[in-house]
């Protein structure tokens, strides 16, 4: 027999709905869980949400929180990534490489969360509208492209369009063995690869080495947000933000030259930007 309306247990908290759940409880009536502003009735016969107001309570228990999660898994080739970049003129499967864009793994998140300070109470203009947010990503680095400029194709491929970067490449002599530019001899060369697997291709021959087939350093890198948005009026809305981006400061390498007839050849000589944070007030109206 159904319960009276009056009779229903009352449910305040968060922590007595995850204390009766706990206990085993598999009640046939409704139930209401209350918050100071509204009460919402559920039945968890089930231990499921039904439609009587029941996902609008659990939504209630995660309200300010939003997650988004992406991931890319990919491989890109071609013989030419962009406008003016050479292709070998007598055999052009030998510039078929990874594109200068790919990156096999992506992986990116964003997140945001709704400080709850309005539970403290005191003026609503103060406690109400704290909000954090923020976007994480570890992705792949890009590859590095192999060059030999010195021409020992006999192909006379360099300069020859808006990418003066020859077809040719180097020969590969060696597994490519990956450096840490953390341990090397920063701030003097930092090596990302030992550049003794490569070198100079025979005269009249192309080299033995792909154009592209390994990658760079790898993105990690967090930015981070706290935001206040205060109602002055019922059309007045003034937002506070403070941002850091890359909030770890920690070194983005960027992708190392991979010229072999340069003295920088497998260095790391560019790094992405340090930590920034800025601060910004906006009138909304």
């Amino acid at each position: 027999m159904a319960r009276d309306q009056d009779d229903i247990t009352p449910i305040e908290t968060r922590d007595e709905l995850v204390a009766w759940l706990a206990a085993g409880e598999k009640p046939r009536e409704r139930f209401r869980v209350g918050t100071e502003h509204e009460k919402f009735a559920f039945t968890l016969a089930d231990h499921a949400p039904v439609p009587y107001q029941g996902t609008r309570s659990i939504r209630a228990l995660l309200e300010g929180m939003q997650l988004l999660l992406g991931y890319t898994f990919s491989k890109s080739l071609d013989n030419s990534s962009g406008y003016g970049e050479q292709i070998n003129p007598i055999n052009p499967k030998l510039s078929r490489a990874l594109s200068a864009f790919d990156s096999t793994h992506n992986f990116v998140i964003s997140y945001s969360y709704l400080l709850p300070f309005d539970k403290l109470g005191g003026p609503k203009q103060l406690t109400h509208g704290w909000q954090i947010s923020g976007i994480t990503r570890f992705a792949t680095g890009l590859p590095v492209t192999m060059v030999e400029n010195d021409d020992q194709s006999l192909l006379g491929t360099g300069f020859g369009g808006p990418i003066t970067l020859a077809a040719d490449t180097p020969n590969q002599v060696a597994s490519v063995k990956k450096l840490d530019p953390r341990k090397e001899n920063c701030p003097g060369a930092c090596f990302y690869f030992d550049p003794s697997s490569f070198s100079q291709s025979a005269l009249g021959q192309e080299g033995t080495a792909n154009r592209r087939f390994f990658h760079g350093p790898g993105i990690n890198n967090w930015d981070f947000a706290v935001s206040k948005a205060t109602q002055i009026t019922e059309r007045v809305n003034l937002q506070f933000r403070a941002e850091l981006f890359n909030i770890f400061n920690h070194a983005q390498f960027l992708t190392p030259l991979g010229i072999n007839t340069f003295s920088s050849f497998g260095q790391i000589t560019q790094a992405a930007p340090p930590r920034i944070g800025q601060l910004s007030l906006k009138l909304n109206f």
